[in-house]
Order: C-alpha cells, then structure tokens, then sequence
C-alpha cells in the first residue's frame, strides 16, 4: 500500500485558490518536492498595521530536506514575493527567467539573502531536471516580461501549469505565446492542466498590450500641460509604451516611486526596456523644463496611501506637485477592494485643478490574464484528463471547471480545491485526499509571525472603540491614591469632566467591595474594576472601549 502511494504525485496548492495573491503550489513525488510561485499578498481593511501577508510554511519547512527547487513562472509580487521569508528557512535553488530573476536578486539583497548559488536563470523551451522531476519552461504573455508556463514530468504524471497568462498576438516585445508547443505536449499526453481563473468571468479575448500603447499616442497629443502616468511598476511593457509616447512627442520621462524606480532600473540594466539617451531625466530636475516637455511615471494606481501618486494628490509629494491643468492617466484598473482608495486620489486631483483620465474614460488598461476564449485555445490545446483551476476566489475556480465541463471534460475530472488541499494524481485518477498545513502569516514590521488573531482582534477593538485606562496606587489593599483615568480615542478628558468624575467614583466603589470582601489578589480586583467600568461606560454612551485597569503597590 505504502508503494503505491509513493507512485502517485502529490499537488498541494498553499496559496492562490480560493483567493487572488500569494500563489504557490508544491508538487511532490516519491522523496522530492519542488515549488511553482512562493508570492505574498496585501493586508485588507481589517489587518490593522500589518504589512504584507504570508503563506504558511509549516509544511515546507517540516519537510526541507526534501525540497529541490523554486520555479518561479513570473516576477510579480504575488508570485515572487514571499521568496526571502522561505530562503531565511531553508536554502534552496530558484529557477526562472532573467528579468523575474533580476526581480529576485532585487529582494533578496535587501534581505541580506544574495548568494550566487541558488540563482539560475533559464529561457523559454529549457528543461531542468530537479531530483524526480523534469521541469519545462513554455513561454506565455502576461503584463509583465519574460513570463512562462511549466510543463512538469514525473514517472507519475505529467503536468501543465499556466502560471498567470494571456495570449497577445502582438505582444510589445514580439514574443508571442508558444502555442504550438502547448500543441505538441498536448499531443504528448497531459495528465492534469492547472490553469489562470483570473478573467474566467468576461467573456471574448482580452485585448492586446499595444492596443494601450496607441492610445497614449493619442491622449499625448496636443497637451501642453505636463503629464503623469500611473500603473503598475512591474508592467515593463506598458511603461515602455508610456516612454515610446513620450518619445513620439519630445517629451522628456521622470521616474517617481520607489517600486517603479527599482523596477525600471533592473529592466533597463537588462535589456527590457529601451530608454534613448537624453530622454530620461531625475525628477529633482523637473522644473529646468516646460510643462510642455514633461512625461512623469508613477507608482499609485491603487490609490495606495504612501505611494507616489497618491502623496502628490494630497500635496506632499516633496519633489513634484500637481497644478492646475497638468493631465494624470491613471493606467490600471483597480483590484478589487482597491476602489474606494482609488477614487479618493481621483478626487483629490480633480480638486487641485488637474484633468484625470481612468479606466472608465478611456482605454488606458487591458488586463494581463486570460478571457473565456483564451481559456478554451489552451484547454483545447492540451487536452488534459484532469483539470484544477487556480489563481481566483472560488467563484472563478468554479467557473472556470464549468468552462473545462462545456468543452467536453467530464465533470468527476474537474476538481475544485482550496488552499491546503491535498491531491493525489497519477494517470487513472485525480482526488483530494487531506489537508496539509495552510492559512496566512502576518508580516508586521521586522516580526513575521508574531502577530496573530489576539492581536488584530485589539487592533480592531481600538480603533473602533478607543482604550481607557484608569491607574490606582495601592498599599496593604487600601488605596493611597487615584484613581487617575487616560482616555485614548474614547473621549476627550477635559471636555467630559463629568463623565470621568463618574466613572472615577465607580472605580472607587469597585474598590471598596473588594476591600470588605478583603479581596488581595490583584487579578481580582482588576477584574472587578474592569467589570464595573465596562458596564458602567456602556450604560452611559453604549460603547465598549478597552479598558485596562493598572495597579501599582507602594
């Protein structure tokens, strides 16, 4: 029985089903795992100060012995972000294209992580063979350079996995999706697909990137104002489109944001981005130029607070200010969750004057990920027995099982799973079987980990209701002086002086029952004083603020 186990491949998604972010799955045959994608994702509303958003690596790190690799399909936050938290675990090797790998680098020497070692760049059409495993690389389109597909081959099994994807026609850097190889592993015999449920949800085909390219042409002309183009900074084919535009109209490019600086710069040193010399200017530099001869590209497209758009919305960008007439573009549709923030810098500059184009007045975005029919060619193409859609909230998963389903697949061969599932494939069968360790890991500062359910359960508690604090000297069990309050976030002390004179009174009368029941715990009484404060302020302005009693002995 044990053997025949070990014949079979075990795929177990960690992240990314179930959820858009933090995608990574873990293949295992026999004694070797390999892992496609180790990405991050972003804290919502309720994640008070927390930073980004981990997978949890119990599973991984019970096992790194048996660990041979990363494949690493693209180099987005979501599919590489998490990568140094797993290297300050374990030390293994990274496989992937040379602008996701100079993404990496990026990461790993601000964690202190570069080693030359565990760095191996490989192209499209490559094949590496990672202990039971061989591993193929096939190259795709997305809205970031240099993405791919894996085709991964065991004894057990053969396996394709989209990562995320498109297929463009007319990508900016004419290379075109490999179809004709997804044909001929098709043609081979694929096992089971796993496969990008991002846009499984719109109908058609998602349109070209150079679509977005004419269209800067077009908004460019004529504009004697400065212009600002958000997106996102990891798109190198549209803020090259951005600077083609720029070029067309002899304007000159600075580069704002720390994420679109870095990004920009590693794309550039490798060849992804082509810059004419002169035409890129530091932003410091920016007023030695007419409003006529200015292009800036920016981090800010979510709307997200620190980032640079959003700083000059609000005027505290500190090299670059918003004035009335200049034009922002902003190139990105907001993720889902994003739209309030989004439409709160929106409205910041319309309010200081500036002309504002987005999404929904112009063509200015089209996504990176696959429509219905894009979905169907590469199903169609590869013909696999089984199918596990990936990458989306369940809703898109389980759309995109229907699709497999409409071309023919029978339905007890889709397999809708979540984040921890275990499932176990070979050539005859594809069936959940368990669960391994799965959920998030918070990143909070330098802590990773350390803050957990209790700790944002407070962090919403004050937020919402505010902490008072009420001190009291004590000797012998008798009090010798207080009880003195703290208000935070609750109300204001000197503006309800009658508020707190009362609740000092009830802390008092908490007190003195504990002293004629000669109470001497402290816990006790601090429980009784809380107690009767809680009650007390929720009868007389029903709220619950956190109170927290201190005790001090002399």
């Amino acid at each position: 029985m044990a053997n025949k186990k070990n014949n079979k491949l075990k795929v177990i998604p960690l992240g990314g089903l179930g959820e858009v972010g933090k995608n990574i799955t873990v293949f295992e045959y026999k004694r070797d795992i390999i892992i496609v994608d180790c990405g991050l994702t972003f804290p919502d509303e309720t994640m008070y100060g927390i930073d980004v958003v981990l997978p949890d690596f119990t599973y991984l790190i019970n096992n790194k012995d048996r660990i041979r690799g990363i494949v690493v399909t693209h180099g987005h936050e979501d599919h590489i972000g998490a990568i140094p938290y797993l290297l300050k675990e374990m030390n293994v090797p990274i496989y992937g294209t040379k602008l996701t790998m100079g993404l990496i680098e990026n990461k790993l020497t601000e964690h202190g992580l570069l080693r030359d070692s565990i760095r191996h760049v490989v192209r499209p059409k490559d094949r590496i063979d990672l202990g039971e495993f061989n591993v193929e690389f096939i190259r795709t389109n997305h809205s970031i350079a240099d993405s791919v597909a894996v085709c991964i081959r065991c004894d057990a099994a053969t396996v394709v996995h989209t990562g995320d994807f498109k297929i463009d026609y007319t990508p900016i850097d004419e290379e075109v999706i490999d179809l004709a190889r997804f044909a001929e592993i098709g043609s081979e015999g694929v096992d089971l697909l796993m496969a990008d449920s991002t846009n499984v949800e719109l109908p058609g085909f998602t349109l070209s990137e150079k679509s977005v390219g004419k269209r800067f042409i077009e908004l460019f002309d004529g504009v004697q104002s400065r212009i600002v183009v958000a997106t996102f900074a990891s798109n190198v084919h549209r803020v090259q489109q951005i600077i083609d535009a720029a070029v067309v109209h002899n304007r000159k490019i600075a580069i704002s944001g720390r994420s679109m600086i870095n990004v920009s710069k590693t794309a550039h040193e490798l060849g992804y981005l082509n810059i004419p010399d002169g035409t890129l200017i530091d932003i410091r530099d920016i007023n030695k130029y007419d409003h006529s001869e200015i292009v800036v590209i920016s981090t800010g497209s979510q709307g997200e607070p620190m980032a640079a758009l959003s700083r000059m919305a609000v005027g505290e960008f500190r090299q670059f200010s918003i004035t009335a007439g200049d034009l922002v573009i902003l190139s990105a549709s907001p993720i889902p969750g994003n739209e309030k923030m989004v439409g709160q810098v929106i409205n910041n500059l319309f309010k200081l004057g500036a002309d504002v184009i987005y999404e929904k007045l112009a063509e200015v975005h089209v996504s990176g990920h696959a429509r219905q029919e894009e979905l169907k060619l590469i199903h169609t193409l590869i013909k696999p027995k089984f199918f596990i859609p990936a990458h989306g909230e369940y809703r898109m998963l389980k759309h995109h099982a229907e699709l497999a389903q409409s071309l023919g697949m029978p339905e007890e061969n889709t397999l809708v799973v979540n984040t921890g599932s275990i499932v176990e494939v070979d050539k005859n069968s594809c069936r959940e079987i368990g669960r391994a360790p799965s959920g998030i890991v918070l990143v909070d500062g330098l802590g990773v980990g350390d803050v957990g359910n209790i700790v944002l359960r407070d962090r919403k508690h004050l937020s919402e209701d505010g902490i008072f604090i009420v001190v009291v000297t004590m000797s012998k069990g008798k009090t010798v002086a207080g009880p003195d309050v703290i208000s935070r976030g609750f109300v204001y002390v000197r503006e309800s002086e009658a508020l707190i004179n009362e609740a000092r009174n009830v802390v008092k009368a908490a007190l003195m029952e504990c002293e004629e029941k000669k109470i001497t715990d402290w816990n006790k009484i601090k429980g009784a004083v809380r107690d009767s404060l809680e009650r007390f302020l929720y009868e007389k302005t029903k709220r619950r603020p956190m109170v927290l009693p201190i005790l001090m002995e002399v």
